[in-house]
């Protein structure tokens, strides 16, 4: 195989990776009037109201890096209602040129969209993910964010409360079947948060913008936790995916992946500050 034909083959078998076909179930289309801080991607924004929340798992349960859990008081914030999809990202990758995972050695999408526009997208990288947040004048959400917009503040253990997940609650614990795994964002209504965000236990796993220790619950800031100030090699990574099974898409659960991470399963959500725009 030459050289350019490898390339070639590379590229398409990325983009197979990163896109899907639209499985039997109904897509979820945004309602434009939820919040007026959507970005100019015009994805609808839930409003996270300020206050106090139960964050990581208690004694006995979870992992040892959502260990202690304690209560946290968060700034009032908006969250993205569902992942990022193909079409947002795409329409991205076209405003700004910039390099996109389904197409690494281009600037733009090599296929059509049709029947795959309403999946979350994936085998995005942490800088991928942040780049769009930016030009969508937003920012990734920190993991207390995305924790509380998850939960709740009565510290359930899955978005929709305590009982275990189904397939009507949450994709997940499944095994690949081609590009048909993913499912279009919010087409699983039983899986609401308690502020009507969704899909936040399985389908894609999501970044935030933390740097990822194991050992950060120990004296983390409780007030607007930011993530530990060291820098290391790792980001935080929220939700479980369609591959996850059910202990890793709770609430709690923490993952973590290098800045380059690109899986079939690894995509995002935006947030954004109510009182001081973007950023922190």
């Amino acid at each position: 195989m030459t050289s350019t034909l490898w390339h070639h083959a590379t590229r398409l078998s990325r983009m197979t990776l990163a896109v899907a076909v639209v499985v039997a179930l109904t897509p979820w289309f945004p309602r434009e009037t939820l919040s007026a801080s959507n970005g100019v991607d015009l994805v609808p924004m839930v409003t996270i109201p300020a206050g106090e929340f139960l964050m990581g798992s208690s004694e006995g349960k979870g992992r040892a890096d959502e260990r202690p859990q304690r209560a946290v008081y968060l700034d009032a914030f908006v969250i993205d209602q569902v992942e990022v999809t193909n079409e947002r990202y795409m329409a991205f990758v076209k405003a700004t040129g910039h390099r996109t995972p389904p197409n690494p050695y281009g600037t733009g999408p090599l296929v059509s969209l049709a029947g795959i526009e309403h999946l979350p997208v994936v085998q995005t990288t942490w800088y991928d993910a942040k780049a769009y947040c930016t030009w969508a004048k937003k920012r990734l959400p920190t993991e207390a964010e995305w924790e509380k917009a998850a939960r709740g503040t009565d510290g359930r253990l899955y978005p929709w409360g305590n009982q275990p997940p189904t397939a009507t609650r949450a994709n997940f614990d499944r095994e690949w079947e081609d590009e048909k795994t993913l499912h279009p964002v919010g087409s699983l209504t039983g899986g609401d948060s308690p502020y009507g965000v969704k899909d936040m236990a399985g389908n894609a796993r999501e970044w935030v913008s933390d740097w990822y220790d194991t050992e950060y619950y120990q004296d983390a800031p409780q007030r607007n936790p930011q993530g530990p100030d060291k820098k290391g090699v790792v980001r935080s990574i929220r939700g479980g995916s369609w591959h996850s099974p059910a202990s890793d898409i709770t609430t709690s659960a923490r993952g973590r992946g290098g800045f380059a991470l690109q899986t079939h399963g690894t995509g995002f959500r935006c947030a954004r500050s109510l009182d001081n725009g973007p950023s922190h």
